[in-house]
């Protein structure tokens, strides 16, 4: 009896050291986190606030009707160039980023899938200056299109077909099996069930990569600087032998111009690229969360 009624608070006593140690390490871990976020915010609104300071006053409606000329003038060809650009490597990108993910998902231990795989997390890996220098050897000096639109949107979608790929593949893994059974139950083909059934269920996921994609190829420079250079006039439609504008060359380039209207220029073109990002995901991430309770409903 002596020897038990000594190992009973001899076994508190080191379970409540052990609580107390557990509860020291945790608040050292929260701490750690708390201080590790808040040197994050910090930056990030700092590069937010400073750009918003100095981009805000240079907003004007001269920005958004007249072309560059020099190192001032307006942005008109820049953000037509921008969207543009943007547009175009999603419309080539999101069919392949998506059917790839959806190949590789459907047929995850083949032998293909798991090539694609592979060189998709490769590409998501390589510099973006490594694309452009590709597009510069093979677009614009082999195939003789020079400088050119459809040089560049096919860099960007070179770029961001791994991250549509990659996202759609783990929506589609992540969705419930009994989902995929039920269909299969009521008779439908694999087909169906995966273009109609595991597709739609997990289709906010799919734009969510997507959206991501389109972030991407928006905040490009060193790919487009070797395939579409720079020009100070409105892109006419011309997709091959016309350089194009865009808004992060007036960021990379301006900005070591001496002179205070490329400053302007350059902070109000990282302000629109910033505005322009945060609106797309607002608007897109509304119309995803409509589209899901209508899915619950």
């Amino acid at each position: 009896m002596s020897t038990l009624s000594s190992t009973v608070p001899q076994a508190r006593t080191t379970n409540l050291a052990l609580y107390r140690r557990r509860r020291i390490y945790n608040l050292l871990g929260w701490a750690l986190f708390g201080l590790f976020f808040a040197l994050l915010a910090f930056a990030l609104l700092d590069i937010v606030g400073t750009v918003l300071k100095r981009g805000w006053p240079a907003l004007s409606l001269e920005l958004f009707t007249s072309s560059t000329n020099g190192v001032s003038g307006g942005l008109l060809n820049a953000i037509v160039g921008t969207f543009a650009l943007t547009v175009g490597s999603l419309i080539l990108a999101t069919p392949v980023g998506v059917f790839g993910g959806i190949f590789v998902s459907e047929y995850q231990s083949s032998a293909l899938a798991r090539v694609i795989r592979y060189l998709s997390d490769v590409m998501v890996g390589v510099p973006s200056i490594v694309f452009g220098l590709f597009g510069y050897i093979t677009m614009v000096t082999w195939f003789g299109w020079q400088f050119s639109m459809l040089a560049g949107c096919i860099t960007l979608a070179l770029m961001i077909i791994p991250y549509i790929l990659r996202t759609t593949e783990l929506a589609l893994r992540g969705v419930a099996p009994e989902l995929r059974e039920a269909a299969y139950a009521l008779g439908a083909g694999h087909a169906t069930v995966v273009m109609r059934v595991i597709l739609r269920s997990c289709i906010s996921r799919v734009l969510t990569g997507i959206l991501l994609a389109m972030a991407i190829s928006m905040g490009e420079t060193a790919p487009l600087i070797y395939t579409v250079n720079w020009s100070n006039y409105v892109w006419d439609g011309h997709l091959t032998r016309e350089p194009v504008a865009y808004l992060t060359y007036v960021i990379w380039s301006f900005i070591n111009e001496p002179f205070d209207s490329a400053h302007a220029l350059a902070y109000a073109a990282a302000l629109l690229i910033t505005v322009f990002v945060l609106v797309i995901t607002i608007f897109a991430r509304l119309a995803l969360s409509k589209f899901s309770s209508n899915q619950a409903h």
